[in-house]
């Protein structure tokens, strides 16, 4: 082979990493010409590109360009392959029309540009009339029509508003301790938002993991927003469905949904770093069952380690792991212990012999290892994107699942190294397509997160393991929950950390939370307890503190505080089987349990403005509006229908605002008329059986609803075989019927009894169930109530 033959290969070997010279001004991507049909859509020749346009489902459409030929597909985000073919495609003088079902894509030849549309021929997203796509060296723009009453919603864990409109982000997962209202980038890189106008909305999913950026309307008059990506291809998923939650569904249907995570992390979860030696961990589990606070969770931060070693404990402070885990066990409590990735160079030292043997960690180019410091000192970093590193990894948790560690943290997984500069050059395998750091610093805490799944459900024999991470990417819901990092103990980090979580919800991540109480620094005993209610409705509930904090276990502000907390916690032990039920709901079509308002109520202007963009539904049927520390009342907005304050049974109107009282002990909850909450008797755990007989709650409404209740071991995947109990509670007020569908699935419900509670029926004192007279008893001026048997069989209850 001649020298020109090789140095062409090499070249465009390269490309893809050292982009195209020109001049350092932008190239566009051109007119059409020509085109040919492929395996699901079509494949198009521009004057500077390739394009490629595929129909994944009749509302999912992928967009692919590259100056050059299109790369190797390959994501660590999608799990799904395309689905079915356009209905037509036609080839016009000047312009390409590709139809769905649902949707129409129109593709002008001279300049291309792509619009989506309703079959109807409503606009829904339109690339910018100017420019669609340039490329300035490496880096690949994409640019969109900002339409004038346009909102954005989404991005994951950002910052800032909940109408990202004005705004520009970066995705380049850091680690940003104590982080600020305006703070960017964060930890988790979810490139994936919502655009909002004209009673329509479309999903984008910009599936590339180098860093990218996105801007709407920042410093651009409004006219247009862009996404861009700081090397690879062009590469993204339109979502068309005709709401919000249909494009929730969709784009969770192509990354994919969570597993049922174990029923004990839905609890209450206390955490400090960090509990040592035994004897305080001991006594910390004792002092909870003493106080009757419930708690179902006791977490371990880096000093459980021999010198921060991963995979180690210090013989002096936990001389006997298994022996303690033991004993909270028999209390109650499961035992989460915190993990990084930097191994410690170290001769002798099991984890980092194993690693080197198996040729498991990160390289420069030449093959020498990559050495970077962290907690333990000097440290090598696992590849996560090569299989063997990630069994490797897997198979290393014996040594805290053969104590009896049923919970996995992940952490400093950014990746994060002193100095924060880890050089571009470090080489990874991705899985066998070869990229650097560039491409894979954003997918490593995705990657660890899935080995530290894969290898301790293997080792936990059938048993759920529960996952946290503080990195990730696009897909981290199959995995592991999310919390927020470092956060504050101030007000303005409560709030956000609201949007927060909603923004990771509205993004695929339903089990996600920020650390109660606020992570860094100490708050007032009135900001605790609005941390703490806030909590309670709030899908991952962590108590976390730092070293150099004051204690913030619910304990430690005070009797008064004590007690309230108590109250509090006991609330979300009493929601469990509403709030399981929501879980289920988000691994069958990935809504979130906590839901930003503009889900369901997207045209509403009001829910976007500053005072009342914080209020979210918990479910699908309790509305919270959180509260700041120093206010005893506040205003609080109520979207369309009616809602009931869940503390008085008291009626507000829909589309109207209304000043509420705020007490400490009374944060602004309300439930949606016609809203059914299946609640359970207190418990101090999750392991402990609540009384047989379940308390169904509705509310009085207009119209009908219904609620999916939904059960199983809460252990193990059993559920996956139909090992579960399911029912539909209706609710028709037009028949004057309540109904209890028959139980589907084999598993035998913890509950034999129900307690029917009526919320503002009037004076009604009699119903029948299946047909049998049953009398009503008082418990309220507004609530009456009746108990009996809860057979498998359909219950129908006539008033």
């Amino acid at each position: 082979m001649n020298r020109t033959k090789i140095s062409s290969l090499i070249l465009a070997a390269l490309m893809p990493f050292i982009g195209i010279c020109d001049n350092g001004l932008p190239v566009f991507l051109g007119s059409f010409k020509n085109m040919k049909q492929v395996d699901h859509g079509i494949l198009i020749t521009a004057d500077n590109a390739k394009v490629e346009v595929l129909h994944f489902s009749p509302t999912i459409i992928r967009i692919r360009i590259n100056r050059s030929e299109l790369q190797t597909e390959f994501s660590y985000a999608v799990i799904q392959q395309p689905v079915g073919n356009f209905k037509e495609i036609k080839d016009k003088q000047d312009s390409l029309v590709l139809l769905t079902d649902s949707l129409q894509v129109v593709i002008t030849k001279s300049p291309i540009r792509i619009k989506f549309s309703t079959l109807a021929g409503t606009l829904i997203s339109s690339d910018y009339k100017d420019f669609s796509l340039s490329w300035q060296g490496t880096e690949v723009t994409c640019y969109k029509k900002m339409f004038p009453d346009e909102k954005f919603i989404g991005l994951g864990e950002k910052t800032g508003p909940l109408n990202r409109r004005g705004n520009a982000y970066v995705n380049w997962n850091t680690d940003i301790p104590a982080y600020s209202y305006r703070q960017d980038p964060l930890y988790v890189t979810i490139p994936f938002y919502i655009g909002i106008h004209d009673d329509v909305a479309y999903g984008i999913f910009f599936d590339n993991s180098f860093r990218t950026k996105f801007n709407f309307g920042a410093s651009t008059d409004n006219e247009f927003s862009s996404f861009s990506a700081a090397n690879g291809e062009l590469n993204y998923y339109f979502f068309g469905a005709k709401n919000i939650s249909g494009i929730i569904r969709d784009y969770t249907w192509l990354t994919g949904r969570m597993k049922l995570p174990p029923y004990w992390s839905l609890g209450y979860q206390q955490s400090r770093w960090s509990y040592y030696p035994e004897s305080e961990v001991l006594n910390l589990a004792s002092t909870f069952r003493e106080k009757k606070i419930p708690c179902d969770v006791i977490y371990l931060d880096i000093h459980y380690m021999d010198n921060y070693k991963i995979f180690t404990w210090n013989k002096d402070r936990f001389p006997d792991p298994k022996s303690m885990i033991s004993k909270i066990n028999a209390m109650g409590f499961h035992l989460v212990t915190i993990i990084d990735p930097g191994i410690k160079i170290e001769k002798g030292y099991l984890t980092y012999d194993d690693g080197i043997k198996n040729d498991c960690f990160v390289k420069y180019p030449g093959g020498k290892l990559y050495t970077g410091s962290v907690w333990p000192g000097r440290c090598h970093f696992p590849d996560f994107t090569n299989q063997k590193a990630r069994e490797w990894w897997g198979k290393s948790f014996t040594a805290l699942t053969g104590p009896g560690v049923e919970g996995f943290w992940n952490d400093m997984n950014e990746p994060s190294a002193w100095g924060q500069s880890i050089p571009d050059i470090v080489r990874f395998d991705f899985d066998g397509h070869h990229s650097t750091i560039a491409e894979a610093h954003n997918v490593y805490g995705l990657n660890m997160s899935r080995a530290t799944f894969e290898g301790t459900k293997q080792l936990l024999n059938g048993k759920r393991p529960f996952i946290l991470t503080r990195a990730a990417y696009a897909g981290i819901q199959r995995y592991s929950a999310v919390w927020t990092g470092d956060n504050q103990a101030t007000e303005d980090d409560l709030m956000m950390a609201v949007r927060m979580v909603n923004s990771l919800g509205v993004s695929g991540v339903s089990f996600t939370g920020p650390d109660m109480g606020g992570f860094i620094g100490t708050p007032t005993n009135e900001l605790f307890i609005r941390w703490m209610s806030v909590g309670v409705y709030t899908p991952f509930l962590r108590n976390h503190a730092e070293i150099n904090s004051r204690r913030k276990e619910p304990w430690s502000f005070g009797e008064n505080i004590e007690e309230i907390s108590r109250q509090w916690i006991n609330k979300r032990y009493r929601l469990l089987p509403y709030l399981y039920s929501a879980f289920y709901e988000s691994t069958q079509t990935g809504m979130p349990v906590a839901r930003t308002l503009a889900i369901n109520y997207p045209g509403d202007e009001k829910i976007y403005e500053n005072e009342f963009q914080n209020e979210y539904l918990f479910g699908g049927e309790i509305l919270v509006a959180p509260v700041a520390r120093d206010k005893t009342i506040c205003n609080v907005y109520f979207p369309d229908g009616e809602w009931y304050r869940m503390s008085t049974d008291k009626l507000y109107k829909g589309k109207t605002e209304a000043v509420v009282d705020c007490p400490l002990d009374d944060l602004p909850v309300f439930v949606r008329s016609g809203g059914i909450l299946p609640l359970q008797s207190v418990i101090q755990n999750t392991s402990e059986k609540p009384s047989p007989t379940l308390e169904i709650n509705l509310w009085n409404g207009k119209g009908p609803n219904s609620f999916t209740w939904y059960e199983d071991d809460g252990m193990t995947y059993n559920y996956e075989t139909g090992q579960y109990c399911l029912r539909l509670i209706s609710f028709d007020p037009g028949k004057k019927t309540i109904t209890i569908g028959k139980t589907v699935g084999s598993f035998s419900s913890k509950f034999t009894a129900f307690r029917l509670v009526l919320h503002d029926f009037g004076d009604i004192m009699g119903l029948k169930v299946n047909g049998q007279d049953q009398t009503l008893k008082l418990k309220s001026s507004t609530q009456r109530f009746f108990e009996t048997e809860l057979s498998k069989d359909n219950i129908e209850i006539k008033y």
